[in-house]
């Protein structure tokens, strides 16, 4: 009688748990040391990407000092910021100034004096054309308004908000008290309508006339929107700004002034008191300056804390562990070439200034860069230009460093190329724990075919003995 078994029927050993655990006990050293290349790689990848993130806010800040127009800032102060306000930009001129504020500019405003009854009420009997014309030297452009044959009020504020050409005039309708004439006015505490015509721009030169040309009865109709009439409406006169400088009067049509100091603006808000000046003090911007400057230093040591961090050695100690970047050629290339760009000195300067040693800011021995404010306040005050120049001269620390930063974060550049290769090897593990799957399926199918032959002679074995044993016995 055969056996034929795969669960060592014949034997009586369990050929399954056997062949498995020599299957695990080939595949798990294998598999082992591919896991381990793989964590290894992916920490390195890790690695790139915060060093890479790291040198591109460093750039940043680098690049903020390479900026020429930083060392020219200007700051604009007020000293009555209830009359004016003010700003500087580039090409402004360090200065004092006084200020005086004549006049603001207003834009012209006309108000209706005849009332309507609501906007329904006919402000047309025979409708005609309304014409607009700006004062000369504007830049806004006449245009006319057609009024249909009993147009209401708010027919010819629409017609004139949506006529072609109209960029200059905004119309309006306000709902107020009556205008009382006397106690026996039928009108008297009831509310009424009116037009309002607004300048959409202040200054003499955007005020406005309005001409009709109907034939509705004169003081009716169409006749009542003529600024011909001076009694037709309430107004508001377009006015121009004036103000003194040092002094010297200057106008303008807005009250937001640009171009009376270059570079300066002022927003008038009221006018001072005839014969009073406000202090207006136009100076170099070093706050700003500073506060660039110690950015930077804070993103250097940034930058010097992540490469600390990816080059270090945990230790022998349990559970010690090692930055992902230890022992990286490259990390150290970059981290000494960062170094020496800084602290190098800077042959294009002009004075003694060279170095940013010697502008309050160095590097101790463990690589933590500090800042000596009082040296650099001292530097920016006494040669504001050689400070400039330390950063923004031919080999300026920050023309070298962002040079050096730009090579090393380029497309296709040094870090780009190492993340590009550890991503093939990263993909290629996947591969070798396929082709190590299969043979090792291929091994489980070679053991269970020996130990299934192996049981079934050992279980022709047994019946031989078992039938010689009942033969002789």
């Amino acid at each position: 009688m055969s056996v034929v078994s795969s669960t060592g029927l014949g034997s009586g050993m369990d050929i399954n748990g056997i062949v498995q655990q020599l299957i695990t006990a080939e595949q798990q050293p294998q598999l082992d040391a591919i896991t381990k290349q793989e964590t290894s790689t992916k920490a390195s990848l890790s690695g790139l990407g915060s060093l890479k993130s790291a040198l591109s806010s460093f750039q940043a800040a680098v690049r903020k000092l390479k900026d020429g127009s930083l060392y020219k800032a200007t700051q604009a102060v007020s000293s009555d910021a209830t009359i004016f306000t003010t700003t500087a930009q580039a090409g402004a001129v360090p200065g004092k100034h006084t200020v005086e504020v004549t006049s603001l500019a207003k834009a012209q405003q006309l108000t209706t004096n005849a009332e309507y009854s609501g906007l329904g009420a006919v402000a047309s009997a025979n409708g005609g054309t309304l014409n607009f014309t700006y004062a000369a030297g504007s830049t806004k452009t006449a245009f006319s308004v057609t009024v249909a044959a009993g147009a209401t009020l708010a027919n010819v504020r629409d017609a004139i908000n949506s006529a072609t050409g109209n960029n200059g005039v905004t119309a309006s309708v306000i709902n107020v008290d009556h205008t009382s004439t006397g106690p026996l006015d039928p009108l008297n505490g009831t509310t009424v309508s009116k037009l309002v015509l607004t300048s959409k721009d202040t200054g003499t030169v955007n005020g406005f006339s309005v001409a009709a040309a109907t034939t509705d009865a004169a003081g009716t109709g169409l006749d009542l929107f003529a600024t011909s009439a001076p009694a037709n409406y309430s107004s508001v006169t377009a006015a121009d700004a004036q103000i003194k400088v040092d002094g010297q009067t200057a106008t303008r049509s807005l009250n937001t002034i640009t171009d009376v100091l270059p570079g300066v603006t002022l927003n008038l808000l009221q006018p001072t008191a005839v014969g009073t000046t406000v202090n207006l003090d136009v100076s170099l911007d070093t706050a700003t300056i500073n506060k660039t400057i110690t950015d930077f230093v804070t993103a250097y040591n940034s930058l010097h804390t992540t490469t600390n961090s990816l080059g270090s050695y945990g230790g022998s100690a349990a559970g010690a562990t090692n930055g992902p970047l230890l022992g990286d050629s490259l990390l150290r290339n970059i981290t000494h070439s960062i170094r020496q760009n800084t602290t190098d000195p800077v042959t294009s300067a002009t004075s003694n200034y060279n170095s940013l040693a010697m502008i309050g800011i160095t590097i101790d021995k463990s690589g933590v860069m500090s800042l000596d404010s009082t040296k650099l306040n001292n530097a920016l005050t006494a040669n504001l230009s050689a400070v400039s120049d330390v950063f923004t001269s031919t080999s300026g620390v920050a023309v070298r460093l962002d040079d050096k930063l730009s090579v090393y974060l380029q497309s296709g550049g040094a870090l780009d190329s190492r993340q590009t290769s550890l991503n093939k090897t990263l993909a290629s593990f996947d591969d070798q724990k396929t082709n190590l799957q299969l043979r090792m399926d291929n091994l489980q199918k070679g053991l269970q075919k020996q130990f299934i032959a192996m049981d079934l002679a050992v279980g022709q074995f047994r019946q031989t003995a078992t039938f010689l044993t009942q033969k002789f016995g």
